[in-house]
């Protein structure tokens, strides 16, 4: 990967968050703070990973990206609309009655859309079945499978990691939004996870972890997954909940708020500037 390579991939990015807010509004309920953690993982997996053709999203060779964490789709719609698969237009009908872009993934409403997720916990399994189905059918596709970290902590994660690891999965890569936060306080006040590599590591994972907001160790990190043989990879993304609007960052209260007139300005602005930062850079 080159330093040009890089400077788009933050680029991209930097224009997924600004797309994410602008999507989300003022006064409305949104879950801003998981879905800017996510960013430049979603940016990385769509924009340089996966094998993806936004013309067929429903090729039968494709890449398969499962937002586990559903409530964080908003990140993947960006994705998909910066890709073409549907209009950056449709964006703003984000939970509007009647749209497509439903609060958590819906898969039979939109292209792109690879399960109904959001019920935390369960997205592992799904993605173990994919993973699964590849091998059946002889097919050479990946699977990939974001999981936030609050959701470590339901058993069901934990049954499908032992079950990826006994089936030798090796097409299937997890990656954990280590962001640390939960809906209403850190993750770490419920059940510790930590440590969370070792954990994984002991069920059979090759680990790995990573600055979930350094592009170019994002991107190592998944040439790597596709490098290990005979056990599935997981990647442990250290990021920042709200990651880009300073005022949100680290802050619980933002997992699902609505802005005011004011806070939305403000996030807009700073995103704005941050995506202009990147072009300046970039020339």
């Amino acid at each position: 990967m080159t330093t040009r390579d890089v400077h788009e991939l933050r680029h991209r990015a930097a224009e997924l968050r600004l797309h994410i807010a602008r999507m989300m509004g003022p006064n409305s309920a949104h879950h801003f703070g998981g879905s800017m953690s996510a960013a430049d993982i979603v940016t990385a997996l769509y924009f340089f990973k996966m094998r993806y053709d936004p013309r067929h999203p429903d090729w039968p060779e494709r890449d398969r990206f499962l937002m586990s964490k559903g409530h964080c789709v908003p990140a993947q719609y960006v994705a998909l609309a910066m890709l073409g698969v549907f209009p950056v237009e449709e964006l703003p009908t984000l939970k509007k009655l009647g749209t497509r872009l439903q609060g958590h993934p819906a898969m039979h409403l939109l292209p792109g859309i690879e399960g109904c997720t959001g019920s935390l916990g369960q997205g592992l399994s799904y993605a173990n079945g994919m993973a699964l189905a590849a091998r059946i059918q002889e097919l050479n596709y990946r699977v990939y499978c974001l999981i936030g970290d609050g959701e470590t902590q339901e058993g069901q994660v934990w049954e499908a990691a032992m079950t990826a690891s006994r089936h030798c999965l090796s097409n299937l890569t997890a990656i954990i939004d280590r962001n640390g936060l939960k809906a209403m306080d850190e993750t770490s006040c419920g059940k510790s996870m930590e440590p969370i590599a070792d954990r994984w590591a002991a069920f059979g994972w090759q680990v790995r972890e990573i600055d979930g907001h350094d592009m170019a160790q994002i991107c190592d990190a998944l040439d790597w997954a596709e490098t290990n043989e005979n056990a599935p990879s997981l990647i442990v993304a250290h990021t920042v909940k709200g990651k880009g609007i300073s005022f949100m960052e680290g802050r619980p209260q933002y997992h699902n708020a609505a802005l005011t007139e004011a806070e939305f300005a403000a996030a807009v602005a700073e995103l704005e500037a941050q995506l202009r930062a990147v072009e300046e850079h970039h020339g």
